[in-house]
């Protein structure tokens, strides 16, 4: 198998008439993006992803990305792989989130090199062109095929960084790979888990927890349905492009700091060059599978305490934004800093700040 990513002609051709053929609901009632995806924004786009974006110029890019194909644990991950040359380098790997994939991190994989890293950016299992697992893993046992997958590639020590679950990755690589995470980077402190005792916490970690539970209640019943029912979501988004396109831009709007106009942070080409890889690859099911295997995760482990130097990147347009005092409490916190733009996808949405911040908190770390 080519270690080169490829949309073959007859999945575009399938797609492209799948698109044009969407049956749309109605939206009677409907104030804009009051109650989901607004119809008269998804509509235009639906439409050039069918007849206006190219294609083949998507295939090129992937073509040019610096892919390879690794076997971790018996399953074969995509993972970008490039070097700085330089003998200070500091091995870097990059943990994504849903929906997205390594795609999070292309466009500041070439500047993190440019800037002394050697960068590692692997799909997750069940995501982007990495294969599905044959059983649902967790971020947990996610983290350990990352730790596999750096010795693999010669990397015995190395940093880390991630954001949505990608910061649970990280998180448990330093938990439990301490003697090889040299520090770890995280652009969100996650949110409090249910059944938290809020009684030793301070006023800003109390209002943490109930803007944590507001937001479960007013945006996170997707997760709710990722935890609980995946696959009869996965059966109408795997069988309509539209669908998932609904499913995944109400998403890059919402968590994104973009005031409520997603074109002011993304170019249509690059949401539609996730939204191809997602349908290309049938993971939008895979993907949503792992939201059930993390709330298996025990309490126990969600209260550990990372002891591996920590340092947070708090951009403002993200979900829910941990009090420095959380991430004092949780972590061995030695670098914070609250940005004034960005979002929860940060290193496609604000790139050079990204990199900005990744630099400045690994520099002391270089060998």
């Amino acid at each position: 198998m080519s270690e080169t990513p490829d949309i073959d002609d007859a999945t575009i051709a399938d797609l492209r008439a799948r698109l044009r053929a969407t049956r749309w609901p109605d939206a009677t009632g409907v104030d804009g993006w009051s109650l989901g995806v607004d119809l008269d924004e998804l509509r235009p786009l639906v439409a050039y992803w069918a007849d206006g974006f190219d294609f083949d110029a998507h295939r090129a890019a992937l073509a040019a990305l610096p892919s390879r194909l690794v076997e971790v644990d018996g399953i074969r991950v995509h993972v970008l792989r490039a070097r700085s040359g330089r003998d200070d380098a500091i091995p870097l790997l990059l943990a994504h989130g849903w929906p997205d994939s390594g795609w999070r991190y292309r466009k500041v994989l070439p500047m993190l090199v440019a800037a002394g890293f050697d960068v590692v950016v692997p799909d997750m299992p069940g995501y982007g062109f990495s294969d599905a697992p044959p059983q649902v893993l967790d971020a947990r046992q996610v983290a350990g095929m990352w730790a596999e997958l750096m010795t693999t590639l010669g990397y015995e020590r190395f940093a880390a960084s991630g954001g949505d679950i990608g910061t649970h990755v990280v998180r448990y690589l330093a938990l439990d790979q301490p003697d090889r995470v040299v520090a770890v980077h995280r652009i969100d402190g996650g949110l409090a888990w249910p059944g938290l005792d809020a009684s030793a916490l301070s006023p800003a970690e109390r209002a943490f927890v109930d803007e944590t539970a507001r937001w479960r209640t007013d945006e996170g019943a997707y997760a709710m349905l990722h935890r609980t029912k995946p696959q009869t979501a996965a059966v109408g988004l795997t069988d309509s492009p539209a669908g998932t396109a609904a499913w995944i831009v109400e998403k890059l709007r919402s968590w994104s700091d973009c005031g409520g106009d997603l074109w002011s942070v993304y170019t249509r080409d690059e949401v539609l060059a996730l939204l191809t890889e997602y349908w290309a690859t049938g993971t939008i099911g895979s993907s949503m599978r792992m939201y059930h295997a993390n709330a298996a995760i025990p309490a126990e482990q969600l209260a550990r305490r990372v002891e591996v130097p920590s340092g947070f990147s708090v951009f403002p347009g993200d979900l829910v934004r941990a009090p420095r005092e959380w991430l004092e409490r949780t972590t061995n916190l030695v670098y914070h800093h609250e940005l004034d733009r960005g979002g929860h996808f940060a290193p496609v949405e604000v790139p050079e700040l990204y990199v900005s911040e990744v630099r400045t908190f690994l520099e002391p770390y270089r060998r």
